[in-house]
């Protein structure tokens, strides 16, 4: 009998054939997004060097503290204007953006758009 891989596994097998083609380089490295029900993670991340070089996520205190939900498209917007602003602290511009395997809406959206408008160039 064959069963049919739950969403999770879909995700995770879309996630991986993407990062056969997608990877980070010193010179512009991987935007990657995690997202779980309460919660959003950000991650600039270097694959040459196997370094994650900023991360940003709704469990910083900086995010934590002025949102009433985590899991929400605001929560999203924040992460992304958050981990923009850290990496160009960082000297990074330029980005690959990783969603992960999700759809490239809602809070992905959101945070891609935010981080965007904050500066950085994917």
């Amino acid at each position: 009998m064959v069963t049919k891989p739950n969403s999770n596994k879909q995700r995770q097998i879309r996630h991986a054939r993407v990062r056969n083609k997608v990877s980070g380089t010193t010179a512009r490295p991987r935007l990657s997004v995690y997202r779980s029900l309460n919660n959003i993670y950000a991650q600039v991340i270097d694959d040459d060097a196997q370094k994650t070089l900023v991360s940003a996520s709704t469990l910083d205190e900086e995010i934590k503290g002025k949102l009433k939900a985590t899991g929400n498209k605001e929560a999203a917007k924040a992460v992304g204007e958050l981990v923009a602003k850290r990496a160009i602290d960082a000297g990074i511009k330029e980005v690959v953006f990783d969603r992960g395997g999700y759809i490239y809406h809602g809070r992905v959206k959101e945070l891609a758009d935010a981080a965007r408008e904050a500066g950085l160039e994917f």
